[in-house]
């Protein structure tokens, strides 16, 4: 049916959508503090870019991507992600040329062709921020910090930070060979998807959502134990500099992320309160991805936090969102006359900054009072032609029915106190 949303869409309706805007807000007074700016990137972009970028092994690009030619025949997709789209802008405009390091952050939607279940949509909306500039591991620890002071500025408790590195190419290659020995008499077991990981990218094994690959990979070699000099004191690195910030971890080997271009650290914010998908936020290094887009070897570190699963986290957690405040207040009108002075002194009073509405359906006098009390206007003011003539209006406090009478030329002032 027509009037029904696309499965995996969700309409966010005027009840709703100033939980978003609490935390639209948040995000972007924390991503102030830090030094970081706003970055706004088209909703689509060309299929390479993430084909590239995110990697042709992984879910998003194999299965998930919403993908579409144009009338010029050119592949065209809906961003599944927004690191690669904010990287391939800061190519595009040659951004490195600037002093560096460069920090943004963005709020954008995503899609993705996936099962739809608690807290994850085919449209879904995320934050982000990116570092760009830096192989220096006290960025990943920013990072992860801002991260972390976000949600528990939002009063988020149950949410457990954990991190691994996923290395480098060079000492992955060790890991690979390790990880390929160890799968091989399984070999026969794994799903098809997994089978194809198996010469490609077999890391990527380690991340099957299917309950059988989990099964088999138990004991697998993990890439923690594989990492170079170089990986080895990156990771040293950042967990002191996050023990120095005061950012308390636990050390998972089993993180790998869903996306190909991580190195060096990877990290993911968990919680129990929203079911088996638990991840509310994750990220990481990724130094090859300006290379891999066609840009100069510029290192990166980031992540994305999905709004709706944070939104259902908040829920879970019971914690309240404070509702706007409501109309100020409303003007009753009865007759021609009053309603021409209640329009001009509803518009004098909204250029004042007050909240003020007047009925549109022309209701009697006592429908006006059953509509100021169900959109919870805090004061009513009553303008009837008689009261004109006499140059005074009432003015009633809906929370406690007082009713005072004031000079018409007092309203602003009595309003604005």
């Amino acid at each position: 049916m027509l009037t029904n949303a696309p499965k995996g869409t969700k309409d966010t309706l005027p009840s709703q959508v100033y939980k978003w805007h609490y935390v639209e807000k948040a995000f972007a007074e924390i991503c102030a503090k830090y030094g970081f700016k706003e970055i706004r990137t088209p909703m689509f972009e060309h299929t390479e870019l993430f084909a590239r970028g995110v990697g042709d092994t992984t879910d998003i690009v194999q299965k998930e991507m919403y993908t579409f030619q144009d009338y010029a025949k050119r592949s065209i997709t809906l961003k599944p992600e927004g690191t690669s789209p904010v990287a391939r802008s800061f190519v595009e405009h040659k951004a490195y040329a600037d002093v560096q390091p460069s920090k943004y952050y963005y709020n954008t939607p995503c899609f993705r062709y996936e099962k739809p279940q608690s807290g994850r949509l085919r449209e879904f909306h995320q934050f982000g921020i990116e570092v760009f500039g830096t192989p220096n591991m006290l960025a990943d620890a920013e990072v992860i910090c801002l991260a972390n002071d976000f949600l528990h500025s939002l009063g988020i408790k149950d949410i457990e930070l954990q991190i691994n590195s996923v290395g480098c190419p060079h000492c992955r290659e060790n890991h690979r060979k390790a990880l390929k020995e160890f799968l091989a008499s399984k070999y026969d077991d794994l799903c098809d998807t997994c089978k194809d990981r198996y010469e490609r990218n077999p890391m990527r094994i380690l991340d099957c959502k299917s309950p059988e690959c989990q099964e088999l990979v138990k004991g697998a070699p993990m890439m923690i134990d594989y990492l170079c000099d170089e990986c080895k004191d990156a990771f040293e690195d950042v967990q002191k500099n996050l023990t120095s910030l005061g950012v308390e971890f636990t050390v998972n080997p089993g993180i790998v992320r869903g996306l190909d271009y991580y190195t060096k650290t990877a990290f993911e914010f968990i919680t129990n309160s929203i079911g088996a998908q638990g991840t509310v936020c994750g990220g990481g290094r990724y130094d090859n991805l300006m290379e891999a887009l066609g840009g100069p070897p510029i290192p990166g570190v980031g992540f994305g936090l999905g709004i709706e699963r944070l939104l259902l986290t908040m829920e879970a957690a019971g914690i309240e969102i404070p509702e706007p405040d409501t109309a100020e207040v409303f003007i009753a009108v009865m007759g021609d006359d009053a309603k021409a002075f209640g329009l001009k002194l509803l518009r004098q009073l909204r250029h004042e900054g007050i909240h003020a509405e007047m009925d549109v359906l022309a209701r009697n006098i006592k429908g006006q009072f059953k509509y100021a009390n169900r959109i919870n206007a805090k004061k009513t003011i009553v303008i009837g032609d008689n009261e004109l003539a006499e140059k005074k209006v009432a003015i009633k406090d809906m929370a406690t029915s007082q009713q005072t009478e004031i000079a018409i030329d007092d309203i602003l002032a009595e309003l604005t106190k």
